[in-house]
This record gives C-alpha cells, sequence and structure tokens, in this order.
C-alpha cells in the first residue's frame, strides 16, 4: 500500500533524489519547500504522487496550517524525512557571532523540532510511523573552523536517539544517516580541486533513508548510520 512520505528541503539535490526513491517505491511523496515555485522548477507540476507544500519550517503556525491542508488531500503522514538543514564553514570557537551560532542551529535543529512537532502526533495517534533525520558525519567529532556546524549537527544526533527511546512503544522507528561530503554542482564549485568519486552521491544517500523507512529496518531505533563513501 502507498505511503505519504513528507519530504523536507524537498528542492535541493538530495529532496530530489530521496523524492525518486519513495516514488520508484510506489508512495506518495509530499514535497515541502520555502514556495510553490521553488517545488515546480525541480519536479514540474503537482500529480498523484507528488504533492506540494509551500511551508517555511522556522513558522511553527505556518507549517501547521500547510500540513493541515496537506492531510486534507492525502491523508496523514506515514513517512517523515527531515532533510532541510544548512551548511557554513565558519570561524574558531571563540570568535564566532552569536548570529552564525544560530543560524546553524535554525537551519539544523529548529527546523527539525517544527517538523516534528507537527507530524509526529499524528503517527502517534495511528500507532505507526516512521522519522529519518539527516544529521552529518561532523556530528561524531569537533573540527576546526566548524564549531556551529558541528554543534548543531550533534544536536540532530541526540535528538534522534531521544526520539527512538521516547516513541519505539507507539510503533515509530526515529533513525538518522551521516553523510560526509555529498556530491552536488555546489559542492564541485566551492572544491573545484577535490576528487568527487570519493564523495556520497544524493542518489546512495537517498537509498539508506529509503531502507530506514522500510519495513525491513523495523527493528532498528536511535541509529545514526554513517554514509561516507571514500572519505
Amino acid at each position: 500500500m502507498a505511503r505519504l512520505v513528507l519530504i523536507t528541503g524537498a528542492a535541493g539535490n538530495l529532496g530530489r533524489a530521496v523524492a525518486e526513491v519513495f516514488v520508484r517505491n510506489g508512495d506518495t511523496v509530499a514535497l515541502l519547500g520555502r514556495s510553490r515555485e521553488s517545488l515546480a522548477r525541480v519536479y514540474g507540476a503537482e500529480d498523484a504522487q507528488h504533492l506540494f507544500v509551500a511551508a517555511d519550517l522556522l513558522q511553527p503556525q505556518a507549517l501547521q496550517e500547510a500540513l493541515r491542508e496537506l492531510a486534507s488531500r492525502g491523508g496523514g503522514v506515514e513517512v517523515l524525512c527531515n532533510l532541510a538543514g544548512g551548511f557554513s564553514m565558519g570561524e574558531t570557537v571563540h570568535a564566532t557571532p552569536a548570529a552564525d551560532w544560530q543560524l546553524m542551529h535554525d537551519l539544523n535543529v529548529r527546523t527539525l523540532l517544527h517538523a516534528v512537532q507537527a507530524v509526529v502526533p499524528g503517527m502517534v495517534a495511528r500507532g505507526h510511523g516512521k522519522v529519518v533525520n539527516v544529521g552529518a558525519n561532523a556530528a561524531l567529532r569537533g573540527a576546526a573552523l566548524m564549531g556551529a556546524y558541528a554543534a548543531a549537527k550533534s544536536q540532530v544526533l541526540r535528538l534522534t536517539e531521544s526520539m527512538a527511546a521516547e516513541l519505539r512503544e507507539h510503533g515509530i522507528n526515529v533513525n538518522c544517516v551521516l553523510p560526509s561530503i555529498i556530491d552536488t554542482p555546489e559542492n564541485r564549485a566551492a572544491m573545484p580541486k577535490a576528487d568527487p568519486a570519493r564523495w556520497v552521491t544524493p542518489r546512495q544517500l537517498a537509498e539508506v533513508i529509503a531502507f530506514l523507512a522500510s519495513d525491513a529496518a523495523g527493528a532498528v531505533h536511535g541509529a545514526g548510520i554513517p554514509v561516507v563513501g571514500l572519505s
């Protein structure tokens, strides 16, 4: 039976790859982006398997309203893929401005929190669901000039573990992937001397996300799975 899969950050490179894998598997994807125009540029027009959800993840009330409208069209969300996030190199920890700490927290933590606050209660009521978060391999250890990003992604991993402990008895699996550098046009442009063959492709990461959202991963709770290619 087809499930309704909500994908945040759906207009990005990884979002497109994740959507393709779930649609290939027969699911319906609800594609969440900041605007319908940004989604249309990537996916074209809506159809029966591609539903557009325009909302700002940092505006929880607007997000709740958008998801209520989605429920009227597609039913309850059975799989939540939290892809939205952001990265930037920073300063040394002692020199990082407060605004930079807040930006990394907003993009990587608050977006996730608002999405799960909007979606998970419905999963609890139905007694089943899958949540897959996108962390980062950087969550496992600090690195120079990456303190704000590493701290934010570490929160994603700890939140994943906490949610898994809270929700497993409700029939809900919560796990996350921890990718290294993803092979995107933006990363190739930013690192022209690097070898992208050593990076992780969006499709490779999408396949792991789809596995964690499958019945085959029903016994997996609170995992942070490194997906690092050859890097």
